[in-house]
């Protein structure tokens, strides 16, 4: 049977995430409140950012960046916001 969790970004309940995907204190947060699809949508955003910012996961100063737009994206009532002058691709 599925962990479910109340998702703090979908506002509803959902299937939870089936292990901690990130460490510390952020992650445990993440692993209690936030469900495999908010997480899917994270990981698209986090693409996105990487991308279009060039950042490197292994700079310290990029990996705190990416953990501070986390906490927004997940626990702030909003989404991280997109790198100035990104255009989304057309469908």
């Amino acid at each position: 049977m599925a962990r479910l969790v109340q998702c703090v970004k979908l506002n509803k309940e959902a299937e939870g995430l089936e292990r901690a995907t990130y460490p510390g204190p952020l992650g445990q947060r993440i692993f209690d409140q936030v469900s495999k699809e908010a997480w899917q949508l994270w990981l698209k955003q986090q693409t996105m950012l990487i991308n279009e910012n060039r950042l490197s996961p292994m700079d310290p100063k990029h990996r705190a960046f990416l953990e501070a737009e986390m906490e927004k994206f997940f626990f702030s009532g909003g989404t991280s916001a997109p790198p100035a002058g990104y255009v989304p691709p057309a469908k």
